[in-house]
């Protein structure tokens, strides 16, 4: 069974960016601007992914209370959804501790 904490998202990411090491340390570092549009993408995806899963875990939840889907998968969706929820959580902590560590540096 996959980890839920790990979303599709990230883990097609860290393939894509474990491909593109080189062995060979001559070889030309990337533009930070293909970096930002790559970051940002990143983000992009892993955001659409979780408004994703929360639409279908509300949707499940619904159908759940209308019995139209057994309990396991509406406890399959909820766990999905908490996940997903404490994910968005963390990365809005790390921005937040990032700008702050930020806005400590001396000018």
């Amino acid at each position: 069974m996959a980890d839920p904490l790990i979303s599709s998202s990230l883990a097609r990411g860290a393939y894509q960016s474990s491909r593109s090491l080189r062995s060979d340390p001559a070889a030309e570092m990337p533009q930070p601007e293909a970096d930002r549009a790559a970051f940002a993408q990143s983000l992009k995806t892993a955001t659409a992914d979780a408004v994703q899963t929360m639409h279908q875990a509300d949707t499940i939840a619904q159908a759940g209370l209308r019995g139209e889907v057994d309990t396991q998968a509406v406890v399959e969706a909820t766990i999905a959804l908490e996940s997903s929820v404490k994910m968005a959580v963390a990365m809005r902590d790390k921005f937040v501790q990032a700008y702050q560590d930020v806005l400590k540096m001396p000018i």
